[in-house]
């Protein structure tokens, strides 16, 4: 539950309050966050039902967001026996604004060097990227890609003070 301290007291967030999707927030209008290297956050699930939540790094590629898995990763088991993850990009400055995706992505295993290279390019520059993919242990992993429709859309400028 979203609470609205500036009133004193707990209260449901509003839709009205928090600029959500349903008051008119669409992916398009937080384009330059996903954009950018912002911050995300994966989310899969163990054996017994608990969440992993982990940082990934991402890219927004033909209207669905991509992440890469290592060969190995512990999330893709995870996604093997639990075809559910949920992604939140978010930005941790004003405005606030944030995507919460959640489904079944699609899992493609194979050679992940160009896509990771792109990825790592964005938040590393793009030697520093081309680097870094190049220094991996195995070009082998996994290209998750969850669709971006039914996403949650948040800018909380509207309730930020002046």
């Amino acid at each position: 539950m979203m609470v609205d301290r500036r009133l004193g007291e707990y209260s449901r967030m509003t839709p009205e309050k928090t600029g959500r999707r349903g008051s008119g927030v669409a992916l398009d209008d937080v384009r330059s966050l996903i954009d950018a290297p912002s911050p995300a956050v994966l989310t899969t699930y163990r054996k017994d039902g608990s969440a992993l939540t982990t940082p990934v790094w991402f890219r927004f590629h033909d209207n669905a967001f991509e992440v890469v898995l290592a060969e190995g990763d512990v999330k893709r088991r995870h996604l093997a026996r639990t075809p559910s993850c949920l992604l939140v990009v978010f930005e941790a400055v004003p405005p606030f604004r944030g995507v919460e995706i959640k489904g079944v992505p699609k899992l493609t295993d194979g050679d992940v060097t160009a896509v990771r290279e792109e990825i790592a390019g964005r938040y590393l520059g793009a030697e520093r990227g081309r680097r870094f993919a190049a220094s991996r242990r195995s070009p082998l992993g996994t290209l998750l890609r969850l669709e971006s429709h039914g996403s949650r859309v948040w800018d909380l400028a509207g309730t930020l003070p002046d």
